[in-house]
């Protein structure tokens, strides 16, 4: 029942923004979603389970931003710079993105173990979740790479590809730095991605 699943993951996070994790009790999520106790277990299986859902959910929306920063108009140092912004934003508004971003897992937060769990789960999304759980490293490798995947041309050489794979890199880890330690004054993250992809190799 994907909408079910959908109401106790945003009563999750909406739980987690008032209250610790150690503090969230499944009773209140369930309530709060207007499904019974027994939904939620069979959902997730356990709180743990459905820690790892609500990470994968907020990684899986992360990178769909990405992937609209990237297919949007202007040209592929605009993407980069957009998809930097994103990155940023996405950061600032959502604690369990930063997480996953820094590798920060603070006191408050749910920390899921990255690597895959044993799953027993009959719901295919908790099968997904159960799996491994993407560490910063991981997700700047899927931004840069998507990256690529978006801006190379078709025919473009090997070397070519390597050089755009540099810059898209650059742009994202340019990103993380502006999340853990973010620019004063105006212009933020897109001055500064801008700034470096300008004495790059066009991409």
């Amino acid at each position: 029942m994907p909408a079910a699943r959908e109401s106790l993951l945003d009563a999750a996070y909406a739980a987690l923004a008032r209250r610790p994790w150690s503090a969230v009790r499944m009773v209140d999520v369930a309530a709060s979603a207007g499904v019974s106790r027994q939904t939620l277990y069979n959902e997730f299986g356990s709180k743990e389970g459905l820690a790892r859902a609500l990470v994968r959910r907020e990684a899986d929306a992360y990178l769909a931003g990405v992937e609209r920063a990237l297919a949007g108009a202007g040209d592929p140092r605009e993407r980069l710079t957009a998809t930097a912004e994103w990155t940023t934003s996405a950061a600032r508004g959502n604690v369990l993105v930063r997480a996953l971003l820094t590798g920060c897992w603070g006191a408050r937060l749910p920390a899921p173990a990255l690597t895959a769990v044993p799953s027993s789960a009959a719901v295919p999304a908790q099968r997904r979740a159960d799996g491994p759980l993407p560490a910063p490293g991981d997700l700047v490798a899927l931004v840069r790479d998507r990256a690529v995947a978006a801006l190379a041309a078709p025919g473009v050489p090997r070397a070519d590809t390597a050089e755009l794979a540099r810059s898209c890199e650059l742009a994202v880890r340019l990103a993380l730095s502006c999340v853990t330690a973010p620019p004063p004054g105006e212009g933020g993250v897109a001055d500064l991605v801008r700034t470096a992809l300008a004495r790059q190799p066009a991409p």
